[in-house]
C-alpha cells in the first residue's frame, strides 16, 4: 500500500483529509476497565509534521551525539482507547528527508554509504502489537524496514494527553523511543578510531514525539 499517494506530503497541508480505515487486528482481551476519557479517543487518526518530530541521535566520534530528524513522511493511526490492544499505526518516511542540520552530513546519510535513498526512497515501520503496561504506558512491538531488511522493534510510548485546538481539531499526543543496532539493518558503514572504538556508535536511538489530528469522517 503506498502511503505516498497525495501530490503534497501532509508537511504542506493545511489540514489532514481521512485516510483508508485501517483493518482491526484480532481482538484481544483489555488489560482492565477501560478509561472513559480514552475510550472518547477511539478513532483513525494521522501525524502532525508541523507539530511532531521523528527524529534520532547516535554518538559520534565516541565523544559527542548527533541528533537528526526526517521532516517528510505519512501515516495512519487507528486509536481504540476501548481496548488499546487493538491499535494500529502505520509509517512511510522520506528516507532523502534526513536532517541533522549539516549539508554535507546529510548528503552521505542519504547516500550509499548508509540509507540510500536513490535506490530505497521509503522507510516504513508497521506496529504488530500493543500492550499496556501502566498509566498512560504503552508497548507497541511492530517491523522496521530499511532498505531491504525489515526486523522487529519495540516502542515505549507514554500518552500525553488530548485537546481540542482554535480550529476545532481534536490532538492527541504520545512520546516514544527505541534503540536498535544499526548493523541489523544493513547500515555497517564505519571508521575506526585510532584511540581505538568507532567513529559512528552502532546504536542509534529513535524518538517518537507525536501530535496527531483525528482524521474527518469518511463522506
Amino acid at each position: 500500500m503506498n502511503l505516498f499517494h497525495r501530490a503534497a506530503s501532509l508537511r504542506r497541508s493545511a489540514a489532514p483529509t481521512a485516510p483508508e480505515p485501517p483493518a482491526h487486528p484480532p481482538a484481544a482481551t483489555p488489560a482492565g476497565p477501560p478509561d472513559p476519557a480514552l475510550a472518547t479517543l477511539t478513532g483513525e487518526w494521522v501525524i502532525d509534521p508541523a507539530h511532531s518530530r521523528i527524529g534520532f541521535s547516535v554518538r559520534h566520534a565516541m565523544v559527542t551525539t548527533v541528533r537528526g530528524a526526517f521532516t517528510e513522511y505519512q501515516s495512519r493511526l487507528y486509536f481504540d482507547g476501548r481496548d488499546p490492544a487493538r491499535s494500529r499505526a502505520e509509517i512511510m518516511l522520506s528516507t532523502a528527508s534526513v536532517d541533522t542540520g549539516v549539508e554535507q552530513r546529510d548528503a552521505h546519510l542519504v547516500g550509499r554509504d548508509f540509507l540510500d535513498a536513490a535506490n530505497h526512497p521509503r522507510m516504513r515501520f508497521t506496529s504488530t502489537a500493543v500492550q499496556p503496561v501502566g498509566t498512560d504506558v504503552y508497548r507497541m512491538t511492530g517491523d522496521l524496514t530499511i532498505k531491504n531488511t525489515t526486523g522487529p522493534v519495540v516502542l515505549e510510548l507514554t500518552y500525553i494527553g488530548h485537546v481540542t485546538d482554535p480550529f476545532g481539531y481534536q490532538r492527541v499526543g504520545f512520546d516514544g523511543t527505541t534503540t536498535i543496532n544499526r548493523s541489523d539493518w544493513g547500515l555497517t558503514y564505519n571508521t575506526r578510531l585510532a584511540e581505538g572504538g568507532a567513529m559512528v556508535s552502532e546504536k542509534v536511538r529513535l524518538q517518537f514525539d507525536i501530535a496527531a489530528i483525528r482524521t474527518a469522517p469518511a463522506g
